[in-house]
């Protein structure tokens, strides 16, 4: 209640902070001095003052001379703060809403060995991790989970809108993760439907990185499709690396070559069916490209609500501005001012 009694009302910083409604009462601060010292002019010599001297002139001037200052002063100080008043100083806070339909993304990572190839430096695993990094952080309130896959496939991280857990379970990805060696596309995909398909999301996706044909898994990938848009899940199909590679592969008997071929139909055929778009990415720049392709165009539309939290302090001037005004009332009274002054 007597918050208002506080000097701090008057600091510099204080009063930079509001927002006036009517600044240009502010300007009526600058024309006080000058009314006053109009009025001096004026009416100087119709002013009458009493004739009695109390204090030999002659005497250093007492503090009761100087005590006369406090009229005008006051007086200031009263206009001034009816003139804040007047301006209507106010705090505003601006708080911001943001309206998006949420998107529910599944990425299924390929961790098979073929993924530790070179032609993605460092390898296509780290590439595929960084490139997912920065399509799950220029996300907004979307749901994204994580499923990977060799042989076989399992759930890393469910759906989720806590990015930097999903961030946490990226850098934990490891080729050494499954042991069982193979490609499982149509079980990785099923793994993916099996989280989407009681989404209420207004999009359900999944996002399929791979660079190898099927040759595990007890799921044929176009069934696994077909299952996908049954569901109404749109499947993006990104096949990652070259699409053949050649490498020596040392094991008990011997040294071996090894190919490896990316089973472009296969993805394809996924894709549409789903309603969904397959890429190829043969390098970092490709890669990074596919993604944003696939950010683009699983975008919503974002409404922007504003709220402005007003809060009014001309009272606060306007308390002072009445105390001043009484105070130069109660000096009108006493010796401080001259009685016969208008």
């Amino acid at each position: 209640m007597w918050d208002w009694l506080s000097l701090e009302w008057f600091t510099l910083a204080k009063l930079r902070a509001f927002s006036w409604t009517h600044p240009y009462y502010l300007y009526g601060i600058l024309a006080i001095p000058v009314a006053f010292w109009l009025r001096n002019v004026f009416h100087a010599g119709a002013v009458q003052r009493l004739g009695i001297t109390f204090v030999d002139k002659d005497a250093p001037r007492s503090w009761s001379v100087a005590l006369r200052y406090l009229f005008p002063l006051t007086g200031f100080l009263a206009l001034s703060c009816l003139l804040i008043a007047l301006a209507r100083p106010q705090l505003i806070n601006t708080l911001t809403e943001r309206d998006a339909e949420v998107i529910d993304i599944m990425l299924a990572l390929d961790i098979s060995d073929s993924m530790l190839e070179k032609d993605l430096p460092p390898n296509r695993l780290a590439s595929a991790k960084s490139v997912a990094k920065s399509f799950i952080g220029g996300r907004l309130q979307d749901r994204v989970g994580l499923v990977v896959f060799a042989g076989e496939a399992f759930t890393l991280c469910p759906l989720t809108n806590d990015y930097e857990l999903i961030y946490g379970f990226l850098e934990e990805v490891d080729h050494r993760m499954i042991t069982v060696a193979g490609t499982a596309v149509g079980s990785a995909l099923a793994v993916c439907i099996n989280r989407l398909r009681e989404s209420l999301a207004k999009s359900k996706v999944v996002i399929l990185l791979s660079d190898g044909e099927n040759t595990a898994g007890n799921l044929d990938p176009t069934t696994a499709a077909q299952l996908a848009k049954a569901f109404g899940i749109r499947v993006y199909t990104i096949a990652v690396g070259k699409p053949f590679i050649s490498r020596a592969v040392r094991d008990s008997v011997g040294t071996k070559l090894v190919h490896s071929v990316a089973d472009e139909a296969m993805l394809k055929t996924i894709s549409s069916t789903t309603n969904g778009h397959f890429y190829r990415a043969t390098d970092n720049t490709t890669l990074a490209q596919v993604f944003r392709q696939i950010d683009r165009l699983e975008r919503v539309n974002v409404k922007n609500r504003r709220y402005q939290e007003v809060k009014d302090y001309y009272r606060i001037y306007l308390n002072w501005a009445i105390t001043f005004f009484l105070g130069l009332l109660l000096l009108k009274a006493t010796f401080v001012a001259n009685v016969l002054e208008d």
